[in-house]
């Protein structure tokens, strides 16, 4: 009876007061509401999305053909209607995907350097080379469409240098060479403002010790900035391709407003195919196509995620 007793004693102990379920019941009222919305909005729609990618659909019609994988077997191989843009919106992806992160650590860590060894109007100096990154998009984009003209601020500059052989007649972004590679440099132009904020962030945090000791042991600038700067800040370079291997794979704004793909599917990605397949095909039942085409995306991302944090684990 003793034991019996101890035991009732210990759980009514445990229990909770009225006045604290009352506060957690009024916790959970507060946070309801964001948890259902992330369940609507969030994990219902992912759910349906990934239902879809097994249907054929077209947005208006009430029922759902489901054809399993066909979808995804469509888009890799067996649609001749689909497969052979998808590889070419695939390999202007891949080139986006390995030249936009790569150029951007080039450009940005020097850079970073640079500005961190400035004591006099480094505020300044990295408001400006921010400004691209808080500046609107579209309407960058849009700007940057006029300067790459024909008759656009880039050609005029070449012109009157006396480099008119450089000059492009269609304009940058109408010439097949070089429309793609321009907009790799936009991509560069637009990406390497948060990657230099973020490499001068890493540089603050490295102990001014350890360059001291190695300008005493008679090490270059170039060698600090290989034996130290560089091992210290691979964590952080790390991020920013991941980040810059993310915008390639999903981000297809600049290709839509610049190009459209164009000219002749030469700047065509897979996010604008995506997009196209879901909004520009009238009533053909392409909604499920481009959700398969969406989570392919997805999984890409994922993988290269997951390579990405194993490389990251053996450096350390």
């Amino acid at each position: 009876m003793e034991i019996v007793g101890m035991i009732t004693q210990h759980v009514a102990g445990r229990r909770r007061p009225p006045g604290r379920w009352r506060a957690a019941l009024t916790g959970w009222a507060f946070v309801f509401p964001a948890v259902a919305l992330f369940a609507v909005m969030g994990v219902y729609t992912i759910g349906s999305g990934l239902a879809l990618s097994f249907a054929k659909w077209n947005g208006f019609t009430p029922n759902w053909i489901w054809v399993g994988f066909d979808n995804y077997l469509d888009l890799l191989y067996a649609d001749p209607s689909l497969a052979p843009p998808l590889r070419k919106a695939a390999w202007n992806t891949g080139q986006v995907m390995v030249l936009v992160p790569l150029l951007t650590v080039a450009i940005s860590l020097p850079l970073a350097v640079v500005l961190n060894s400035v004591k006099r109007l480094r505020a300044v100096l990295r408001s400006v080379y921010f400004l691209p990154y808080v500046t609107s998009g579209i309407a960058v984009y849009y700007a940057w469409r006029y300067i790459l003209e024909p008759d656009g601020a880039i050609n005029l500059l070449l012109r009157s240098l006396g480099l008119g052989t450089l000059a492009q007649p269609q304009g940058f972004l109408g010439n097949p060479s070089t429309a793609l590679p321009t907009l790799i440099v936009v991509l560069v132009w637009s990406s390497v403002p948060i990657a230099t904020l973020l490499y001068l962030t890493g540089l603050q945090t490295i102990d001014p010790a350890l360059f001291e000791a190695a300008r005493i042991d008679g090490a270059a600038p170039r060698q600090l900035l290989r034996r130290i700067t560089w091992p210290l800040l691979t964590p952080l370079t790390a991020g920013i391709v991941l980040l810059g291997i993310r915008d390639s794979l999903h981000g297809f704004q600049i290709f839509l407003i610049m190009t459209d793909g164009g000219p002749g599917g030469h700047t065509d990605v897979l996010g604008l195919q995506s997009y196209r397949l879901a909004f520009f095909k009238g009533l053909a039942a392409t909604l499920g196509v481009s959700s398969a085409l969406g989570w392919l995306l997805f999984a890409g991302a994922l993988l290269l995620t997951l390579a990405n944090a194993r490389l990251l684990r053996r450096v350390r």
